[in-house]
């Protein structure tokens, strides 16, 4: 290995130096972090997809899929297994031409070589001529991560295997699952495509005659059921790729799953449980954090295409799945095990099984499924009682419904839902209904409403602006304003379709109170979360109609919202590819304005502490961390091995700022009162692009001896500032 590391290194120096001259200066830069190159590939992409036909459509797929797999799932788990330092970092003289960007990301295997050799390998297996451009243009851009000091000449070849063989596997694997798999069960489909190496190619009568038979509409549940799944295989792979670290939020839940309780501050405990179940089966690590969260969006995904196919059809039942690739908030829904996946998992259940129990020959058995549902539900979150105001609502509307309050269903399912909330009630009784209050300052319900014109406008611009422009981002616009829409004219196929209404009855009163109250307080948009799947049921099954009745303006719409919102999707999965295309008009996605910035660099925040720790430490006395707020104490327990190890312990190396009255709940959890004589760390996140920091709060003047602040530290996040901390010295604990 020795050998081959130097020779590697010799390789190495001979192209970044030896070859060094004034037309390479000039040609290897562009090569090798071009912004014109994303854009030339989507505008390439289009054409294909447009002029190309079947075999240029299927092209563009494998591009994409092959990408993702090659990319952001292969070569960066290598990377970070491997974790091989650029050569910038170890070698010595290297070159670096002027204007060439320094990445602190890891080197083994070039990301750029995948990609190309990918893009490379596919192109050669649609379009055969294409090697004589593609293979030389693929060649030159490894030789330019080289030149360019990025890589190590080992990098660029492993990367280039890498592309050309998974991109090989992946086009012969999917092309015999097609073959094979698709004539039982897409056979209609199979007919006009027998293979997707050769989409122009014809079958016989008795290959025809040996593929199963089957209805558009069993193709369409199949479909459905393929694309729920690889959902969930893509998502599992992309979590345990560790390309997005926990959130503030996760973090903070995590450290209940370790002091388990009847319920908590600010939530209900059922995402106390289920965090700790994922992290007892897959250890204390982001995939343990977050394993449920792709596996509670496969159950929504599976029990909804099941109910919209035997309530309303094959083909809103597929919509109905299809839609969800393209909407931002369920996205993320599927990707952070936050309360809001299995609050929304919980209200969906509820309202499949009360659609059966609304029925002439509901049960007993119906309405209990419903109680367990709605219960487990609120133990997930507080807006699981809005279901109730669902209820009422349903019964005023639809006069059916109202049938099932003379028999005993609705109060056993009421029953059932209360005995569920026992565990909230008596932890919230043994600590003065704490939740209540807290809860009501969230929504600032304690505050008067001021209803006078001019308050209503300033409340409007300031917290209603914001709340509906933050929905039609997560909730794609094309498909956010025809919901709206549809539940405002649905009423006229209400007595055809009684299901319009049940579904506009489920998710009405949340979204109508969190809108009112956006005259009053800031609303999150995650608030309305649980009626985002029966809004959204209601737009599937009205439109569905409008196709039956010959409207065929509705599909321009839906393959629109598709295609911008899955483009969104992936976005999200990725930012630095906004800036591969903002890139070509100069311009660059500010820290600030990255959507995964909240996601991103916290075990480099946990290691400026504790190295700030260390340096404490050396003058004799145990350091301990002390958090401003909740959110950064968490990150910093869960992201420090030290402090990971310890959370269940009484003594724990992180702490929450002592507080008099309970502001999180570290309130109810020991303090740091017993480290007398101790020194501490005090850590607060500030705004990025700010004020200067602020003085060290007085309470810790107060509790020790002397605090020295230390300024702002800004974390680094590929060569930029993401995040600025303010750290302080405390000494002598009183």
């Amino acid at each position: 290995m020795h050998w081959l590391q130097a020779l590697d290194a010799q390789l190495f120096h001979f192209v970044n130096s030896t070859l060094s001259n004034s037309l390479f200066e000039v040609v290897m830069p562009f090569l090798s972090g071009n912004p014109l190159f994303l854009p030339a590939l989507l505008l390439v992409c289009a054409i294909l997809v447009i002029a190309g036909g079947a075999r240029g459509r299927i092209c563009v797929a494998f591009l994409l899929l092959g990408i993702l797999l090659g990319d952001s799932l292969l070569s960066n788990s290598i990377k970070h297994a491997i974790a091989r330092p650029r050569p910038f970092n170890t070698l010595a003289a290297v070159h670096i031409p002027h204007g060439m960007g320094v990445s602190n990301s890891f080197s083994m295997p070039s990301s750029h070589a995948t990609n190309w050799f990918t893009a490379a390998m596919i192109t050669f297996i649609f379009y055969r001529r294409s090697w004589r451009f593609m293979l030389p243009l693929a060649c030159l851009v490894a030789f330019s991560r080289v030149y360019c000091g990025m890589h190590y000449p080992s990098d660029v070849l492993v990367g280039a295997i890498l592309g050309a063989g998974s991109a090989a596997a992946l086009v012969w694997t999917l092309n015999f699952l097609w073959i094979s798999a698709g004539k039982r069960w897409f056979p209609l489909w199979w007919q006009k495509l027998p293979s997707l190496l050769q989409p122009d190619a014809k079958i016989s009568e008795s290959q025809i005659q040996l593929a199963t038979p089957g209805t558009l509409d069993q193709h369409l549940i199949r479909l459905g059921y393929v694309l729920i799944f690889a959902q969930l295989f893509a998502r599992l792979i992309y979590i345990a790729s560790g390309r997005l670290q926990i959130s503030e939020d996760e973090a903070y839940q995590w450290l209940w799953s370790k002091h388990l309780a009847l319920s908590y501050y600010s939530k209900p405990p059922l995402i106390a449980y289920v965090q700790w179940l994922g992290t007892h089966i897959w250890g204390d690590n982001v995939f343990g954090v977050r394993f449920f969260s792709p596996i509670i969006s496969t159950i929504v995904s599976v029990a909804l295409l099941r109910f919209m196919a035997r309530t309303v059809g094959a083909r809103a039942a597929f919509w109905m799945s299809a839609l969800r690739l393209a909407i931002p908030f369920m996205l993320i829904g599927s990707i952070l095990m936050t309360i809001d996946p299995l609050s929304v998992m919980f209200y969906t259940l509820a309202m499949i099984a009360g659609w059966s129990a609304v029925q002439e020959n509901a049960t007993i058995r119906n309405w209990s499924w419903v109680g367990l549902w709605m219960g487990l539900g609120f133990l997930s979150k507080y807006t699981g009682l809005f279901q109730l105001a669902s209820w009422v609502l349903l019964f005023v509307l639809w006069p059916p419904a109202r049938k099932q309050l003379r028999k005993p269903g609705p109060y056993v399912a009421l029953l059932i839902n209360l005995i569920c909330a026992l565990p909230v009630l008596i932890w919230n009784y043994q600590h003065h209904w704490i939740t209540v209050q807290h809860v009501a300052n969230d929504g600032s319900l304690q505050q008067d409403w001021n209803l006078s014109p001019a308050q209503l406008l300033h409340s409007f611009q300031q917290f209603t602006l914001n709340f509906i422009g933050a929905e039609l981002v997560l909730l794609n616009p094309f498909f956010l304003i025809p919901t709206i829409f549809a539940a405002f004219v649905f009423w006229r196929y209400k007595s055809e379709k009684p299901i319009l209404v049940y579904f506009f009855s489920m998710g009405a009163p949340i979204v109508a109170a969190y809108f009112l109250l956006t005259f009053h307080a800031r609303v999150l948009p995650n608030w309305i979360a649980p009626s985002i799947i029966p809004m959204f049921c209601l737009a599937v099954v009205y439109y569905d109609l409008r196709w039956q009745q010959g409207s065929r303006r509705i599909l321009l719409l839906l393959v629109t919202g598709l295609v911008l919102g899955s483009l969104a999707t992936i976005f999200l999965h990725e930012t630095k590819l906004i800036n591969r295309i903002v890139g070509v008009a100069g311009y660059t996605l500010p820290p600030n304005k990255d959507p995964l910035r909240r996601l991103t660099a916290w075990t480099d925040t946990a290691q400026v502490v504790e190295d700030a720790r260390q340096k404490l430490s050396k003058e004799g006395k145990p350091v301990f961390i002390i958090g401003g707020h909740y959110g950064i104490a968490s990150q910093i327990a869960f992201n420090l091995p030290e402090a990971r190890k310890c959370a269940t312990a009484d003594d724990p190396l992180v702490y929450f700022i002592t507080s008099e009255e309970p502001v999180n709940q570290f309130y109810f959890w020991p303090g740091y009162e017993s480290r007398k004589g101790q020194n501490a760390i005090y850590v607060q996140e500030l705004d990025l692009i700010g004020p200067p920091p602020p003085s060290p709060p007085e309470q810790l003047e107060d509790e020790f001896e002397s605090v020295t602040d230390l300024d702002a530290v800004y974390v680094l996040y590929r060569d930029q500032r993401i995040r600025r901390i303010q750290i302080c010295e405390c000494r002598g604990l009183r």
